[in-house]
């Protein structure tokens, strides 16, 4: 199993819809890699599970594509999100046949869309059902480690009653995002809730039967950089942190480098572009890829006029074009 294979803590990349995609993705890998950088796992996009059951052939061919990824991505886990035992199962056996190191439920996102379903953060409400989809990913998955990601609560933290039905399930791993479905990301995340997360699995009476196989507790919340993360699993006892918005205009997090000069930064972004163009550019619009220009473009002399620039682009080359016309003009201040 993956988990037992990695150093810890263990330092894990959050999904982010329409961010964290396979052109994103392969550059972290790229620049993250690197001898003697912090080991890490990678994380899919949420995939909808009904989607791939259900769906016609172009949409699930369109789902599919969130699942591609290369090999230098490993480990990597496949999340998905549904509220059908019978489609969990089959996602999770997908997974399996393409290659996943894991299978992710996701029990937290707060989209409506996805909570009308039945899914995501709703799952809070019904923890019979929940443990009923962690089942059906064991049975589909081949021997995969499962893994689920969930809040404090939903209205209120409510661990005490939750977490220790899911840990009775087997799961191989836990990400605690640091507060509630109501509080959304509005609120500042709650880390003594990681912390007491990590009591409650350790005081569990099957987990400490099984002893070496006790579920894995990572917290999510806010986090910066390594070192805040490090600081996070001294203070909580907790098995790994996944980091979200630090990743933003940032493919180098998990190397343990500092953020490079700015002219790396843009040669990078252009890069990313062009990777973006070349696997989702029939599948998603380049406005997609919009949303990582201020993170790249920031903290130096022009980059507010040249994030202007950029967001009138609207394929990779316009973008190569007015960053290529920028860096000679600026040489001076990179």
């Amino acid at each position: 199993m993956i988990w037992d294979k990695l150093e810890k803590p263990i330092m894990a990349l959050a999904p982010m819809a329409d961010v964290t995609d396979s052109a994103f993705r392969r550059i972290i890998a790229k620049y993250s890699k690197v001898p003697g950088g912090t080991p890490y796992v990678t994380w899919t996009e949420f995939v909808s599970a009904d989607g791939l059951a259900l769906a016609p052939a172009k949409g699930r061919n369109k789902l599919l594509k969130n699942l591609e990824y290369s090999e230098s991505e490993h480990p990597i886990v496949a999340q998905f999100f549904t509220s059908s035992p019978e489609n969990m199962e089959k996602a999770a056996r997908l997974a399996s046949e393409l290659g996943f190191d894991g299978v992710d439920i996701n029990m937290g996102c707060p989209d409506r869309s996805v909570e009308k379903q039945g899914a995501g953060a709703s799952l809070m409400k019904n923890v019979a059902l929940a443990r009923k989809l962690i089942r059906a990913a064991k049975d589909g998955a081949n021997g995969l480690p499962v893994s689920v990601k969930i809040r404090t609560g939903y209205s209120r933290p409510e661990l005490e009653s939750w977490l220790p039905e899911i840990l009775e399930e087997g799961v191989a791993m836990v990400t605690i995002h640091a507060r509630t479905r109501k509080e959304m990301s509005k609120a500042p995340a709650r880390w003594e809730y990681v912390k007491r997360a990590v009591e409650i699995r350790d005081e569990s009476a099957l987990r400490q039967a099984q002893g070496k196989n006790k579920a894995l507790i990572f917290g999510n919340g806010d986090v910066k950089d390594l070192d805040e993360a490090k600081m996070r699993v001294e203070e909580t006892g907790c098995d790994g942190v996944m980091l979200g918005r630090a990743i933003f205009g940032n493919p180098w997090l998990f190397s343990g480098r500092s953020r490079p000069p700015v002219e790396e930064r843009l040669r990078v972004l252009v890069e990313h572009a062009k990777l973006f163009e070349e696997l989702l550019g029939q599948d998603k619009s380049f406005s997609v890829m919009k949303k990582h220009f201020k993170a790249y473009v920031s903290d130096f002399d022009g980059a507010g006029d040249l994030r202007a620039k950029l967001m009138e682009t609207n394929n990779a080359n316009e973008v190569e074009r007015v960053i290529g016309d920028f860096l000679p003009v600026c040489a001076d201040r990179l």
